[in-house]
């Protein structure tokens, strides 16, 4: 399965922001550019520069290839309402970031592994998909099997203390959550400009 391997905070850093879904580190120890002179390298800013920008934040906090990214910015262009709020649900919505959302594993890239290995499912089916579209009223839960995994028990244990979204409810005594209402544009962990992203892929759709 194709994802980004590469260092984490470097990207971060080349993006002047923490990606939650990518890195658990907190803080940028050094918030400014890779590199040699990336202290004090300056690059122009441009238009383009800015919508690549705010597109690469999605794009590597959710762990999506481009051609994959690029299919849910087509897929939101079609629903009917403002693309930036459509691509923002269907992103929060795949079941790799519910489950971290959920608070079962620390990144992504970690409750992507939670969910190809079987530890999960939805509607009380298993479903080793990252990408599989959680829908509102769609019941997330760990698998009776994998529960009894002391990982798992402590997995859980931890995600008690965790903040979570308004649109998911979870209980970590039974390790099952819900999706209660669709994802919104402020339920993003970080700053994004959602138009700019639509404008980035406007002469390419």
């Amino acid at each position: 399965m194709a994802r980004y391997r590469g260092p984490r905070v470097k990207v971060c850093r080349s993006l002047g922001t923490i990606l939650p879904g990518l890195t658990s580190q907190s803080t940028l120890e050094r918030p400014y550019p890779p590199g040699q002179h990336g202290a004090r390298r300056r690059g122009k800013s441009s238009d383009y520069k800015e919508r690549l920008q705010e597109k690469q934040k999605l794009r590597y906090h959710f762990g999506v290839l481009e051609r994959q990214f690029k299919r849910y910015v087509s897929k939101a262009a079609r629903l009917k309402g403002p693309t930036g709020q459509n691509l923002v649900m269907l992103l929060e919505s795949r079941l790799d970031n519910v489950v971290w959302r959920m608070g079962l594993a620390r990144t992504i890239p970690a409750a992507r592994q939670l969910v190809v290995h079987g530890h999960v499912h939805v509607g009380g089916h298993r479903v080793d998909r990252p990408s599989f579209q959680v829908n509102v009223g769609d019941e997330v839960s760990v698998s009776t099997k994998s529960a009894q995994k002391p990982f798992i028990q402590q997995i859980l244990e931890d995600s008690a203390t965790r903040l979570r979204p308004q649109y998911l409810e979870f209980d970590p005594s039974k390790g099952l959550g819900r999706m209660v209402t669709r994802p919104e544009i402020s339920d993003i962990p970080f700053d994004v400009d959602t138009q700019l992203v639509v404008e980035y892929y406007s002469q390419q759709l």
